[in-house]
């Protein structure tokens, strides 16, 4: 471990740039308090389409960009940009793609249907994540996923990059959100999500009967649980109970200082 305990924040919202459902409210505040902590902070999170990139001082990192991320046999360039998160010295790094982000919604459309394609861009988010931070060259102690968006990055710090270098200590901690967006995706979901020579047949934990549960299978493969809402499904309490891992339930406002406790816990 370094000097300074490093935290990675993947999350698909953050406030300013966005604030669906309260996730993005919370990660602006961790990552400042963290680092006024003592700990040293990145922060990845989607590039969607509705965030004002002139506004916010979004520009492009030359040298991260050009990766192509794999999904199903289709190649999709992987470009990265890059702002500060206001009122902080911490790097916000934005993953975009034309095809996956370029839309002017989110997860549904005007009419509050789910994309049909937010399968494949939550694939192309969680593999583009990694693949940034191994092009870093930064090795997390704590790699902390917000959102159901982020649910596959558990299952692949514990199989395809369980012996990379970059990953191999990390500790991967887990949010639970109110969030249900399993609706929309299809029997295909297992497929496109066994990236680099990993099985269909791995991922059975995202499985619940014919249907993917994500929650489930994130917290199956996370070292650590948070309950990021004051309520969440009854199958990812479940899911918690029985993995009888370290699980924080945050209350009030005074949730910050137990965060950082349990980040210490995980990585003593």
């Amino acid at each position: 471990m370094t000097n300074k305990t490093r935290i990675l924040f993947i999350t698909q919202e953050m406030d300013p740039y966005l604030d669906l459902s309260g996730i993005g409210s919370l990660i602006q505040k961790l990552p400042a308090y963290a680092q006024e902590n003592g700990m040293e902070i990145r922060i990845l999170m989607p590039r969607f389409g509705v965030i004002n990139e002139r506004r916010h001082r979004l520009h492009e990192v030359v040298r991260l960009s050009g990766m192509n991320i794999i999904i199903n046999d289709d190649d999709f360039a992987l470009i990265i940009k890059v702002a500060s998160l206001p009122g902080s010295r911490i790097q916000v790094y934005f993953l975009d793609n034309d095809e996956f982000f370029k839309r002017k919604s989110v997860f549904a459309d005007e009419a509050g249907q789910l994309h049909s394609d937010n399968q494949d861009r939550m694939v192309f988010f969680c593999k583009g994540a990694l693949e940034t931070v191994r092009k870093f060259g930064w090795p997390p102690d704590i790699v902390h996923c917000h959102g159901w968006m982020t649910s596959l990055i558990p299952f692949y710090l514990k199989t395809s990059y369980k012996n990379d270098p970059v990953f191999k200590h990390s500790k991967v901690v887990f949010s639970v959100y109110d969030q249900n967006i399993e609706s929309s995706f299809t029997e295909d979901f297992l497929k496109k999500a066994a990236i680099n020579n990993l099985k269909p047949e791995q991922l059975l934990a995202y499985r619940n009967g014919t249907g993917i549960t994500l929650d489930k299978g994130a917290i199956q493969y996370a070292d650590g649980i948070i309950q990021g809402s004051p309520q969440i499904g009854q199958g990812a309490e479940s899911a918690i109970q029985a993995s009888e891992k370290p699980f924080l339930r945050t209350e009030g406002e005074e949730y910050l200082p137990s965060y950082m406790e349990f980040y210490k816990n995980l990585v003593q």
